[in-house]
């Protein structure tokens, strides 16, 4: 009974938005809006959930000093002093939950961002190793590629640049069409499962 009340709502829903999607109308367009206010109102406690099961998930960690506990206690004690400014009414323009946000927490993700850059060159220096026809293309197609965007492609032949961009428009485009057209069709698949119930993982667990 506790899975089957929520396969209803998902198939009763799923059908009724796919009918407002594809048969548009004023009544169909109320209900969409309406949906998405109950949406804004569900989220509100969804996302106290979220925080409780995150603050637990760290407390745990500390009590069982498992590896990295000690970034917890960083966790908590920053999501607490940001939850203190931000309530004291410390968010306007210039003010210190600002400050804190932009000159602290924005260069923090930057920073991470920029390490993935050592992630993204190892792999690919294990897929453009020419061990086939296939990654000797590749390697080929992106060797033109990056000596035709910087100046020194331009200087070795004039008409590196437009081929480099022509590989770019054209090969590269027709493959990322037929890659976005096979995740179209997963996606489709996977929301039919989800409505039939066919799917239910998202219940947590099979039956």
């Amino acid at each position: 009974m506790k899975k089957n009340v929520p396969l209803a709502i998902v198939l009763v829903l799923g059908v009724l938005f796919a009918v407002q999607y594809f048969v548009p109308s004023r009544l169909s367009q109320r209900l969409y809006d309406t949906t998405l206010e109950w949406d804004i109102i569900i989220s509100i406690p969804a996302l106290a959930i979220a925080v409780d099961s995150l603050v637990r998930h760290h407390v745990v960690r500390i009590r069982q000093r498992r590896k990295g506990w000690g970034y917890s206690w960083v966790y908590l004690g920053a999501a607490a002093v940001m939850t203190a400014i931000g309530f004291s009414g410390g968010i306007s323009e210039g003010g210190l939950f600002m400050n804190l946000f932009t000159f602290a927490l924005a260069p923090m993700q930057s920073t991470m961002f920029a390490i993935l850059a050592f992630y993204m060159t190892s792999a690919a220096y294990r897929a453009f190793r020419a061990r086939s026809p296939e990654a000797t293309v590749l390697l080929l197609s992106a060797f033109v590629v990056m000596l035709g965007l910087i100046p020194v492609g331009a200087a070795l032949w004039r008409g590196l640049p437009g081929l480099s961009e022509w590989m770019m428009q054209v090969p590269n485009m027709a493959s990322k069409r037929g890659i976005t057209f096979g995740i179209g069709l997963g996606s489709a698949a996977t929301i039919l499962k989800i409505i039939l119930g066919l799917e239910r993982s998202w219940l947590g667990g099979s039956e």
